[in-house]
């Protein structure tokens, strides 16, 4: 059943960019985030960005959420929200580019503190993914697979997304381990924290 769309006031669109690698979910995050605004009636758009396709190979993809139709077609230059799925993604690659001022990125990171790196012109948020995912059973314990539990965590820091609608498209979309994804993805959104200056 849509959510009331009047609840929220998104206008102009929300863009969000995820980085990750190849066999962390990625592109699936991406899509599932614009399914569950799209369950809260939001007209939506998802789309990847292969570079090299190999296992473990940085990935970009790319969701756009707006209360009017989406005519943009481009990738996301200029993103509301980051989400990083891989914190070693940091070193090699300039996830904030393009991030505008005030808007928000989300890493996957056990050891915050090293987010206080990053500009305070940017909200920052950070979430242990990685052990929450395995201590669900979501991938293996060497490579958990984390696309769910970062969901959670968007929920927490986008005010335009309801943590139900992530979650009943979670339970849609996993393949295995709905139950899991699901849990893993309610932890996240309570175990996101900001990091503050």
């Amino acid at each position: 059943m849509p959510h009331n769309l009047h609840e929220h006031s998104v206008s102009p669109l929300i863009e969000v960019r995820f980085h990750g690698r190849g066999g962390q979910g990625v592109v699936i995050a991406s899509e599932v985030l614009a399914k569950a605004a799209f369950r809260m009636g939001y007209e939506v758009s998802a789309f990847p960005f292969f570079g090299v396709e190999r296992r473990g190979a940085p990935v970009t993809a790319y969701t756009r959420i707006d209360s009017r139709p989406i005519r943009v077609k481009t990738n996301i230059y200029w993103p509301d929200y980051v989400v990083v799925l891989d914190s070693s993604l940091l070193e090699g690659v300039d996830v904030l580019e393009g991030l505008k001022v005030k808007g928000s990125v989300l890493v996957n990171w056990p050891d915050g503190k090293k987010l206080k790196d990053l500009p305070s012109k940017f909200r920052r948020f950070v979430l242990d993914a990685t052990s929450i995912a395995a201590s669900h059973g979501i991938g293996s314990q060497t490579a958990p697979i984390v696309n769910t539990a970062i969901l959670g965590g968007f929920a927490r820091i986008c005010d335009a997304i309801e943590l139900e609608p992530v979650l009943e498209t979670i339970r849609e979309a996993a393949p295995v381990k709905k139950q899991e994804n699901v849990a893993a993805a309610r932890e996240a959104y309570e175990r996101t924290i900001e990091v503050t200056p």
